[in-house]
């Protein structure tokens, strides 16, 4: 094609004739989308990134009198997980705490393993749920009895199946509590084997992470994850721990926070020293029966939440859908801005998640992160109509 060619073909793209009503609506349509996307990745998820510059130049104060605290476990048949993590949990370089665990109507040799620490270790205690109780699929129950048991008001969290990921992990955890702070939101993150199920996971998992992280950043608290946070006892006292979500099997995290945090009384702790780390979910199934969990509980967190996951949820949905629409019918010149404003939100996002990942001590998703990050809300979707034509969803923690 020659240049007098190429630019009589520009000019006829070009033209007002060629500008169909539908394209216009298209692009107009896909701009909004790109806009809504611009506004989440460069106005929430960027918040962490603020968060830690301010941790490098030593302006996050912390409190370092180290008061005494207690750590709390649920476990149920555990025996194997509790061999290999109780003593990483009990060497931690930390003064002076205690570890409860609370042992949730086993029938493994949780209560035997557990018996034997208790010897090697002197604040070691444990507590367990009768085989027969009626709470026994209940964890919110075993975790009140540990929380009646602890004899300190900051409790740290997390799962027997996971790993500090170094002994400082409970010293970072309790640093942010001061007089004003009742919740402090950690990072429970996988091990990383580079299988694609892994990799779904992991940027599930670190996306959920950001989310919070970055909301409770921003005032708006909504969630944090039993494998790595803490928060007070006076204040699951005096808010009645549980109770208000008791007859949902999930929700001693999640919705807890969501509904005790309020814009001032929360931090975060996201150095790679304070994570904890966990195996993946070994099958697909496994993993989905497990988001199937998440979001079943999410639809009790408050409207708001609500509106601000579902909402940048929809607009990513609705952004890859108009680009694909877009490059299938669109004008060559509608299209062709399309492209490039797609080029802009990937290489945003790519430059945030990267540098987030980073903070979190993440590995890079390269340009894997664009088929992830079309998965996800469809796979999110496909749970969510799944609960809704069942009826809800059953799920007992183990």
């Amino acid at each position: 094609m020659s240049l007098q060619e190429l630019l009589n073909y520009i000019q006829c793209s070009l033209a007002p004739e060629q500008f169909e009503v539908w394209h216009i609506a298209i692009f107009g349509a896909f701009a909004v989308a790109f806009l809504v996307q611009m506004f989440w990745w460069c106005g929430f998820f960027t918040r962490l990134l603020g968060y830690n510059k301010k941790f490098c130049k030593n302006l996050v104060k912390f409190n370092f009198e180290q008061p005494e605290v207690t750590v709390i476990i649920c476990a149920k048949n555990e025996e194997e997980n509790l061999k290999k993590n109780i003593p990483l949990i009990m060497n931690q370089l930390y003064p002076k705490y205690e570890v409860i665990v609370i042992n949730d109507a086993s029938y493994d040799d949780t209560e035997m393993i557990l018996a034997e620490m208790k010897l090697k270790y002197p604040n070691l205690r444990t507590t367990y749920v009768p085989e027969k109780a009626k709470f026994v699929d209940s964890k919110k129950f075993a975790l009140s009895l540990g929380i009646k048991a602890a004899q300190n008001d900051i409790l740290v969290f997390t799962d027997a199946d996971c790993v500090p990921a170094s002994k400082d992990w409970l010293g970072n955890i309790v640093r942010h509590f001061d007089q004003n702070t009742d919740i402090v939101l950690g990072y429970g993150a996988y091990s990383y084997n580079g299988t694609f199920l892994n990799r779904l996971q992991v940027l599930d998992t670190m996306f959920i992470a950001m989310q919070y992280f970055n909301y409770s950043l921003a005032g708006k608290t909504y969630m944090g994850v039993g494998r790595n946070m803490a928060y007070r006892k006076s204040m699951f006292l005096k808010s009645r721990g549980f109770s208000s979500h008791l007859n949902l099997q999930s929700g001693d995290d999640d919705l807890f926070i969501n509904e005790v945090a309020t814009p001032t009384n929360t931090k975060i702790e996201v150095q790679p020293e304070s994570r904890t780390i966990s195996e993946p979910k070994p099958t697909f199934k496994n993993w989905l029966r497990q988001k199937e969990r998440h979001i079943s509980t999410g639809a009790h967190y408050k409207a708001q939440t609500k509106w601000l996951i579902g909402t940048e949820m929809a607009w990513r949905v609705l952004f890859y859908a108009l680009f694909i629409v877009s490059a299938i019918i669109g004008n060559y010149v509608t299209f062709s801005i399309a492209a490039l404003m797609f080029l802009v939100r990937y290489i945003t996002q790519d430059i945030i998640l990267t540098k987030s990942a980073k903070i979190l001590g993440e590995q890079k998703f390269k340009a894997k992160v664009l088929l992830l990050d079309v998965l996800i809300p469809l796979i999110n979707l496909f749970i969510s109509i799944k609960i809704g034509l069942s009826g809800g969803t059953t799920y007992k923690w183990k």
